[in-house]
């Protein structure tokens, strides 16, 4: 009878201990499966938070100091983004279908202003993915569930002359998603590449 090679013989051990293990401690209520935290750091807890903090900028009277004490400084707030007067001329107007005519008057008086014409672009978030299911399942690939929750925050301010004359928001204030994959292989699933390779090296 033909051997199996030490390398296989090795690897379906540790399958089988990792099996045991995994059910060892399954039954013990310890859960194996990964959770990952993505947070962007700001001072706000919450996208109502950071709502919050937005809606109190008033075009026309809002001042690059009053942004300041809202937490609205790209010095100060390592996570907001400097937009200078080219960079707002590219997100307003991407291609030549979109005139600056066009345009909202105070973003066309803001851009024409030049050099004395930015912008603050903010992204927030606060995203947690966890896995859930049957251990051994999601270990050998054969099905793994998981979940996304949190939200996001996006902004921008736009200023001229250090006062702020244009503002917009958008983003998620709830994220809530559920991901699915099923294989019927389990780890031969991940393989098939590395099979069809040796494959191809063997023939030749």
């Amino acid at each position: 009878m033909e051997k199996l090679p030490i390398s296989f013989a090795r690897q379906g051990l540790h399958l089988i201990c990792g099996t045991l293990l995994c059910l060892t401690l399954s039954a013990c209520g310890v859960s194996l499966l990964p959770v990952s935290r993505n947070r962007v750091e700001s001072p706000w807890q919450s996208f109502a938070q950071a709502k919050d903090a937005f809606d109190k900028v008033i075009p026309y009277q809002t001042t690059k100091d009053d942004l300041h004490a809202l937490s609205l400084d790209p010095f100060q707030n390592t996570n907001i983004e400097i937009l200078t007067y080219l960079d707002l001329t590219k997100l307003f107007m991407p291609n030549s279908s979109f005139r600056k005519e066009d345009l909202d008057q105070r973003m066309q008086n803001c851009l024409n202003a030049l050099d004395k014409c930015y912008g603050y672009n903010l992204t927030l978030s606060n995203m947690e993915s966890k896995r859930y299911g049957n251990v051994v399942l999601d270990l050998f690939n054969f099905k793994r569930k998981s979940q996304k929750k949190g939200w996001i925050f996006k902004a921008l301010i736009v200023l001229q002359d250090d006062v702020v004359v244009y503002k917009i928001w958008g983003g998620k204030p709830q994220v809530d998603e559920y991901v699915y994959n099923k294989n019927p292989l389990g780890p031969l699933q991940e393989s098939e590449g590395t099979i069809k390779s040796i494959a191809v090296e063997t023939a030749f």
